[in-house]
């Protein structure tokens, strides 16, 4: 049975605010708080066999039809094309690697001016501090741009950088890249807490 629905719209509500409130209220209150502290066995710890990783360069990873990595530097991330199925589980060097190249620096680049960065090339950080620095330059040039759209910025199309929602409004891809970050984020804060309740 339908019922009715009344929808109330607020004129003068600043979207382009409000959007950008949805994520950083949730990174200064909740997110980055929780990644403070974190150690570098800790940052590269596998819970499980198989895991993907950020790990030295030359240091074998786990054995996948396609298995390759990437990496410009001495540090190189685990992946595969085609993904296995299941995936492996990845740990929290992996998951914060996937949000600063592919989830905010990818983006920064296409859409604010940032440097060119990308998953072959790119510097993965051997250490937690290493890692939460890049995550934090990557943040903070997402948010300020974001900040800078307007309504007018929120409506334009994003553009051939985004593949085939090229003609979808950046409001779009500000709404993904806010699920990402919260998504990612809650997978590394449940692998902080099995790390510290871990038995062996």
């Amino acid at each position: 049975m339908e019922t009715e629905r009344t929808v109330h719209v607020t004129t003068g509500t600043d979207w382009n605010e409000r959007l950008v409130e949805q994520l950083d209220l949730h990174w200064r209150v909740a997110l980055r708080p929780r990644l403070e502290g974190l150690t570098d066995h800790e940052y590269r710890w596998e819970p499980v066999p198989g895991c993907w990783n950020v790990r030295p360069r030359g240091e074998s990873g786990p054995a996948f039809e396609g298995a390759v990595t990437a990496g410009g530097g001495d540090f190189v991330i685990d992946f595969a094309f085609p993904e296995p199925t299941p995936p492996p589980v990845t740990t929290i060097a992996w998951r914060l690697g996937h949000l600063i190249v592919g989830v905010l620096g990818a983006r920064n680049a296409s859409h604010f001016g940032g440097a060119p960065i990308d998953y072959p090339t790119h510097p993965y950080a051997g250490t937690a501090a290493a890692a939460l620095e890049q995550l934090d330059e990557v943040y903070a040039h997402w948010i300020s741009g974001v900040r800078g759209l307007g309504a007018e910025g929120l409506s334009r199309p994003c553009g051939p950088a985004e593949g085939p929602y090229a003609q979808s409004p950046l409001a779009d891809l500000v709404l993904h890249i806010n699920r990402e970050v919260i998504h990612h984020g809650a997978e590394i804060a449940l692998l902080r807490d099995l790390y510290a309740h871990r038995t062996h």
